[in-house]
């Protein structure tokens, strides 16, 4: 496996032929989605330099970061 897909697209998340990521952002409001995904980037971004794995953590965390860009809501 590439080092690319198992940051974007790892085979273990994917089951019944949807990502389980488009499972969590359908159940939850934008609100709560990119609650969801600062959270997890806080996560690889705690973690990085503790497994062995630093880089590949902080490209996950840049990849929850980017999508909780994208589904960023505005409070009025």
């Amino acid at each position: 496996m590439s080092k690319d897909k198992a940051v974007h697209q790892p085979p273990h998340y994917t089951q019944g032929g949807i990502e389980c990521i488009d499972a969590i952002r359908s159940m939850l409001t934008p609100e709560e989605f990119k609650g969801y995904c600062k959270g997890n980037a806080m996560k690889y971004i705690w973690r990085e330099a503790h497994k062995g794995t630093s880089k590949q953590d902080l490209e996950k965390a840049v990849v929850y970061l980017n999508w909780a860009i994208e589904n960023n809501v505005q409070k009025t």
